[in-house]
């Protein structure tokens, strides 16, 4: 692997959420893919429903749509953010269960005004920190977590090996200055 092709797969790793960038183009994609335990197809179906989501808020909500972070693994989507009424959260869910391959939809969205700059930077910053703690850690598949952090609370989606990987993802984010709350989607391998 080329020194350049290295770093790309470095940044990926750091990046917040699951998306694979589509400039990386296949090549990207399939490294990425290949790592998670959802593997490609799996991924890129994933990607597909997220896109999915997205288009459909968009058409029906242009605030809705730039409110909510959406992240899917598995089929399981998880939705983040803040909106101005209970309609708008509504519209989320439902807009997310009407896209084919969704299994279940997690409605994290909250009701009122989404945080200022600096509690967004600092949202930011716990979200890298924990990422970072969970690349540098050996018994964590850090590749299989989407990170999200709103207002202080940690969201954590994805899947995890076994229930001690879990609780090591779940022990370094509440290590983090600045994490009230986490709240883990991650679904736990069977048997283990």
């Amino acid at each position: 692997m080329r020194l350049s092709a290295r770093l790309v797969l470095i940044l990926l790793l750091l990046m917040p959420g699951g998306c694979v960038p589509i400039v990386l183009g296949a090549g990207g994609a399939a490294v990425v893919g290949a790592s998670q335990d959802r593997g490609l197809e799996q991924a890129v179906d994933d990607n597909e429903i997220a896109f999915e989501i997205n288009r459909k808020l968009l058409a029906a909500n242009a605030d809705v749509f730039s409110a909510v972070e959406t992240q899917v693994r598995k089929g399981r989507v998880v939705l983040i953010g803040y909106v101005g009424k209970p309609e708008d959260r509504i519209l989320a869910s439902k807009t997310a269960y009407s896209v084919s391959g969704v299994k279940e939809v997690y409605n994290e969205m909250q009701i009122g005004v989404g945080p200022g700059f600096s509690q967004a930077t600092t949202d930011k910053l716990i979200s890298t920190k924990l990422r970072t703690a969970m690349v540098g850690d050996a018994d964590i598949a850090s590749i299989n977590y989407d990170i999200e952090t709103l207002n202080g609370t940690v969201y954590l989606a994805g899947s995890a090996r076994s229930q001690a990987e879990l609780t090591r993802a779940i022990n370094h984010a509440r290590n983090i200055s600045g994490v009230h709350n986490v709240i883990s989607h991650v679904v736990v391998a069977a048997g283990k």
